[in-house]
């Protein structure tokens, strides 16, 4: 593909990626996978530069752009002044640059969230937020009962991550999914945030532990190792597509006999889980929430959320939170965890479920890409204590 073709591909990617937002649709991962899907004759490098221009676009925006092209036009006139000479017109190309065409201005924060992000972050605001929007490394959770840390670090390049016994991380993101240690279970593709709030947790062998909203079962892994096989580990869900990923990833592990995992249907999950009711020694609540902890990794969640949206995650945070407290015994650990950077998702939650559920709290933190090195998370521990 020539240069401008390539420009013009990533406007479509951003047409899409920009529907997609308005309307839930696709990822722009997914979206991006599709596109070159349908079009066999776009080589590695072509790819590769469509999605980097796209990308770029991406993280350029704060607010949800007006189209692909206002979108490119503002990345081109404000940072990437090379392109602009590929909106020329020619076949396959972006047509000419008309006289005062729109185009977006830069940003980090949608206006609406402003006045959220200062008051998480007060007057480091600026630098937290770039963070947030800048690309991520590529962490990996070494898994103990398959591997060394120091056999996946020599084998990969990889450095520790300081504070994560089984953490591993890669400055420059490399593909890992055919790599005979990923086939063999040794490692997976873990943020070190995602891995705090495991740590956190701090399952042990023997125990009974739920994992409340366990997705395709990244944290479910975690707490297996942590429990080294010994124990009962139920892992559940309400969506049918990401519970039926995780089936391969426990085999692949060495866990699939530890873990039972249960499809639930909303609403419902209190009388399907009665048989453990009061039961419990831990429940991990990684809720549903804003994901504004993971733009550096899907900068255009920033398009997707609205004031009315957050409203309905707070209600379904606290929802579920009340669920997994009626789970645990006298004594029992409730770990409650969000990929938010937002108090209201985060420490506002974390007081008013102490104050409504009598739970003691125990530990809480408040991570973010700024200060900590990883994706943004709010995690808070609590034990009941009747």
């Amino acid at each position: 593909m020539r240069e401008p073709a390539r420009l013009q591909a990533a406007i479509e990617i951003l047409d899409a990626v920009i529907a997609g937002a308005a309307t839930g649709g696709a990822a722009a991962d997914t979206i991006v996978q599709r596109y070159f899907a349908q079009r066999r004759y776009a080589g590695s490098k072509d790819r590769a530069a469509v999605r980097e221009l796209a990308y770029a676009a991406i993280r350029f925006c704060a607010d949800r752009p007006a189209s692909g092209r206002a979108a490119m036009l503002g990345l081109a006139k404000a940072r990437r002044p090379e392109l602009l000479h590929l909106f020329d017109g020619s076949p396959h190309a972006p047509a000419g640059i008309g006289t005062d065409e729109p185009h977006v201005s830069a940003g980090l924060v949608p206006g609406w969230l402003e006045p959220a992000m200062k008051a998480r972050f007060g007057a480091h605001m600026e630098p937290e937020v770039r963070a947030l929007v800048e690309r991520a490394p590529l962490d990996l959770r070494v898994n103990p009962m398959q591997a060394t840390v120091a056999d996946v670090a020599e084998a990969l390049g990889a450095e520790p991550i300081a504070g994560l016994p089984m953490g591993l991380r890669l400055e420059m993101p490399i593909p890992l999914e055919q790599h005979p240690l990923f086939l063999a279970g040794a490692f997976e593709i873990q943020d070190a945030g995602s891995q705090m709030v495991a740590q956190l947790a701090a399952a042990a062998p023997g125990e009974t532990v739920v994992d409340l909203c366990a997705g395709a079962g990244g944290k479910t892994l975690a707490l297996a190792a942590a429990m080294q096989g010994d124990g009962r580990l139920i892992a559940t869900d309400t969506d049918r597509a990401r519970l039926q990923a995780m089936p391969a990833r426990l085999q692949r592990a060495g866990v699939a006999d530890l873990v039972e995992t249960r499809l639930l249907d909303p609403r419902k999950e209190a009388s399907q889980l009665a048989d453990i009711a009061g039961t419990v020694d831990l429940v991990l609540v990684d809720a549903p929430c804003s994901g504004t902890g993971t733009w550096r990794r899907n900068p255009e969640l920033r398009w997707r959320l609205t004031p009315q949206r957050l409203e309905r995650l707070l209600g379904v945070q606290a929802r579920l939170i009340d669920l997994g407290a009626s789970l645990l015994r006298p004594g029992g650990r409730l770990v409650y965890a969000v990929c938010s950077v937002l108090e209201c998702e985060g420490s506002v939650q974390a007081k008013a479920a102490a104050s409504r559920l009598a739970l003691t709290p125990r530990a809480t933190a408040a991570l973010s890409p700024g200060s900590d090195g990883c994706d943004g998370f709010f995690i808070a521990k609590f034990e009941r204590s009747r």
